[in-house]
């Protein structure tokens, strides 16, 4: 009896320690505990699995005659797998799909593979013709995410920002897609995520300038590191003419250079360039657009129409002279006047947090993914950071921030107020950064004269 008792204490034990473990450390458990046991489930069910999905085709003519040699009936063919390798969140099979079978199927299925295999979540990506990656996630990768333990290898103008559902990190890379639009109301995670974007560059040689209509609260604490700063409309509407002058002076720079011999290396862009003769990459965050575009009068129309129109402008020709924008907000619309779609358009990069409204959701996803625009109404408002990341080419993604703070933020940005770049054009809006005053001097003690 004793030694049954010593058992079942040690099994308890066991189990609670699990248990603790499955909460702090997911990633030990599922090494431990949950890899195994689902490997075991893959292989064990995965013929019939996949016939009760309807992922299998018809035996080949002669596995039929063969069959029917013996006395049997050929069994349907699922698709060829590799062995279940494990990942940090989960593990993935490769697949060679049978003839008249497309990753669509698989996608359609993706759930019931889901509550067959006891996974969180099933996501299928081809990787060639005839051929797919099933990635199984073994718990919710988004419930609490946190920076990479060694930083990712990344190259200039690519950032680590979020980490996706499917386990893998979302990488914002500038050089492919130059101009990004991020939404998100109050308390969504927008500003986090901004400030990962702004950190991540501000340790990185680029010029970064800044527009924030709302008296530059949201920006200021990262001044030391800005190289422009517009807190006001009018203000705004300034540095929108020297970044178009800019940008058109780059413009003649690729050209001259185009043209300067026999020899000379063409380009269409800044990238192009001789390393030494590259001007330096401008990344423009426009935060709270919609405070920058508000009319109150004809005047405040025209100057919005204007800003605009230049705005438009250094998103269609920016690329190529090193000039990227990010535009956040709370919503995008009817508050830009006219030019709205045409400016969405050319802002290829999409996340959308969670919104107040379904029209936003619909702005910043809807002509890319529908399903995605769907996706992000349906953001509970517990999970601050968590967002939906689309590209033009339709696909989209579920990602969430790890969470910065805004100390460690402004941080980052002062540490690095000695990589800012001579670019004399911007130098009248420089922002004003007070120096930290020296402490006071310490007033010596009187002391009791003795003698």
């Amino acid at each position: 009896m004793t030694d049954a008792l010593w058992i079942l204490l040690l099994a308890l034990l066991v189990a609670a320690a699990l248990a603790v473990v499955r909460r702090r450390l997911p990633v030990l458990f599922w090494w431990l505990v949950g890899y195994p046991a689902v490997t075991l489930r893959v292989l064990a069910t995965y013929r019939a699995t996949m016939d009760a999905c309807g992922l299998t085709v018809p035996a080949s003519a002669m596995r039929r005659a063969t069959a029917r040699m013996v006395g049997r009936q050929a069994a349907p063919v699922p698709p060829r797998r590799s062995l279940p390798l494990p990942t940090g969140s989960g593990l993935v099979m490769r697949l060679r799909m049978a003839a008249g079978q497309a990753p669509e199927d698989f996608n359609a299925s993706a759930d019931r593979l889901r509550h067959a295999w006891g996974a969180h979540a099933v996501h299928v990506r081809p990787t060639k013709p005839g051929r797919l990656e099933l990635r199984l996630v073994g718990w919710d990768v988004l419930a609490d995410v946190r920076p990479p333990r060694r930083r990712l290898r990344t190259e200039p103008l690519t950032l680590p920002l979020a980490l996706r559902e499917d386990g893998h990190w979302h990488v914002r890379d500038f050089r492919t897609v130059p101009h990004e639009l991020i939404l998100g109301a109050t308390q969504s995670g927008k500003s986090v995520y901004l400030r990962s974007l702004l950190c991540g560059l501000a340790r990185q040689p680029v010029a970064l300038v800044g527009i924030d209509c709302k008296w530059g609260v949201e920006l200021a604490p990262f001044a030391p590191r800005l190289s422009a700063l517009a807190d006001t409309p009018d203000r705004a509407n300034d540095l929108f003419d020297v970044l178009v002058d800019e940008m058109e002076a780059r413009f003649r720079l690729i050209g001259m250079r185009g043209g300067a011999g026999p020899d000379a290396v063409l380009t269409s862009d800044v990238w192009g360039l001789p390393e030494k003769a590259r001007p330096m990459p401008v990344v423009v965050v426009v935060d709270e657009v919609a405070e920058l575009f508000l009319a109150a009068s004809k005047d405040d129309e025209k100057r919005r129409d204007a800003m605009v129109t230049k705005l438009i402008r250094l998103a269609q020709l920016g690329r190529a002279a090193g000039i990227y924008l990010e535009v956040c907000g709370q919503r995008f619309g009817a508050e830009l006047g006219k030019g709205a779609t045409m400016l969405r358009a050319q802002l290829t990069g999409r996340v959308c947090h969670r919104v107040n409204d379904e029209t936003s959701a619909n702005m910043a996803l809807g002509d890319i993914a529908p399903e995605a625009a769907l996706a992000a109404t349906r953001i509970p408002a517990e999970r601050p950071g968590v967002a939906v990341v689309g590209d033009s080419s339709g696909g989209w993604s579920r990602v969430r921030s790890p969470h910065l703070t805004l100390e460690d933020a402004a941080a980052v940005c002062r540490d690095t107020s000695g990589l800012i770049p001579g670019l004399p054009r911007l130098d009248t809006f420089r922002p004003v950064v007070a120096q930290p005053s020296a402490a006071p001097a310490a007033q010596p003690t009187a002391r009791p004269v003795t003698g």
